[in-house]
């Protein structure tokens, strides 16, 4: 059976890479269809398949501003001619559920979130404070198109699986259907505990992009005072040092994973001032044994056990945040509870999991 995966994009490893690196390891022979491809910047397991890529691969500045291209994304996931396959898989949080199977070819997309920009996150991205009043002006109605486009395409997958219940939620809102959650890879066996002691720090590990709220982080630890660690890179990383000056905010930019395991086991605590969709990275700093503070919305609820794995934070203030943060540094915490919490998330399960709805649906179940 031929297999197509359709991915977004591929730049980085994050969490949606993560998750197609075991796809591409349970379906080693399937081919990889994406918008735009960074040699290099993914895996060995994902950069070792066939990779087709899309126009925008050609068009100036798209390896550094291919988000500026969005507009044009879902003509450019149209053109994808998939009519020799038999199967095709999607992972997708931008337009990647939105291609176009073969009639009667099952397409299982795993959506890790409808596009947030073009439904509730509109004002994070492109609000009058984010790119000025006229640019968001003229964005708001190509946002609005955007959407409708995105809602009426939601029919192309036969099946959708997520990451949580609440982007199952979401699916449900913005598409009228029904998703089978299962929790995405998170590789517990190199996350693991190291014999350091915690040093006196907070540590946030994402992307430096506005719907993460990372202002709130740098804030709260200074008005904790506590010092702040940030491992990660993005569009945002100037204006988050022009707000931490004066502040003990260390930026790291991005680090190897073993470096960042490192991290994750020194940290005192982990830190997510955001609302996630999942968020891989507080259940790695807790496959490490570390506690974490977290924004008590989205996926945060479903990876944390309040009290048990770290603190849930009902206000999304930095004073809030700040108040947690002291609480936390004063509890006594149990490392060993912490990572068996964080082993039911575990790459394995994920593979197994995700292998076994898609081989249903190939025997036409």
């Amino acid at each position: 059976m031929k297999v197509a995966i359709v991915h977004d994009w591929l730049t980085g490893m994050r969490g949606g890479e993560k998750v197609l690196e075991v796809l591409c390891e349970r379906f080693p022979d399937a081919e990889l269809f994406t918008l735009l491809h960074v040699p290099q910047s993914v895996s060995p397991t994902i950069e070792r398949h066939p990779i087709h890529t899309s126009t925008l691969q050609h068009l100036p500045f798209s390896r550094r501003y291919y988000r500026q291209y969005l507009p044009i994304f879902p003509a450019l996931i149209e053109r994808f001619d998939l009519s020799r396959f038999d199967f095709v898989i999607s992972s997708s949080h931008c337009v990647a559920k939105s291609a176009m199977a073969p009639a009667g070819v099952p397409h299982v997309c795993y959506c890790h979130t409808p596009m947030r920009y073009a439904w509730d996150q509109f004002d994070a991205y492109f609000g009058p404070d984010r790119v000025g009043r006229l640019p968001s002006a003229l964005l708001r109605p190509v946002m609005r198109r955007l959407a409708r486009w995105d809602r009426e395409t939601a029919g192309r997958p036969t099946c959708y699986v997520t990451n949580s219940q609440h982007v199952a939620g979401r699916i449900r809102r913005y598409y009228n259907r029904e998703a089978i959650v299962v929790y995405p890879p998170v590789d517990t066996g190199f996350f693991r505990p190291e014999p350091v002691e915690p040093e006196r720090f907070a540590l946030v590990v994402s992307a430096l992009v506005p719907y993460k709220r990372l202002e709130l982080a740098i804030d709260a630890a200074r008005e904790a005072g506590l010092p702040l660690t940030i491992a990660g890179s993005g569009p945002d990383r100037a204006a988050l040092e022009r707000r931490a000056a004066g502040a003990p905010v260390n930026f790291l930019g991005r680090v190897t994973d073993t470096d960042l395991r490192a991290l994750y086991c020194r940290a005192a605590v982990f830190v997510q001032t955001g609302e996630e969709d999942f968020g891989i990275a507080p259940v790695e700093a807790q496959a490490c044994g570390r506690p974490v503070v977290a924004y008590a919305r989205g996926g945060a609820v479903e990876t944390v056990v309040a009290g048990e794995t770290g603190l849930l934070v009902d206000q999304q203030t930095a004073s809030a945040f700040a108040g947690a943060l002291r609480e936390a540094l004063g509890r006594r915490w149990n490392p060993a509870a912490i990572r068996a919490h964080a082993e039911r998330f575990g790459r394995e399960r994920f593979g197994d999991e995700i292998e076994a709805i898609v081989r249903a649906r190939m025997n036409g179940q």
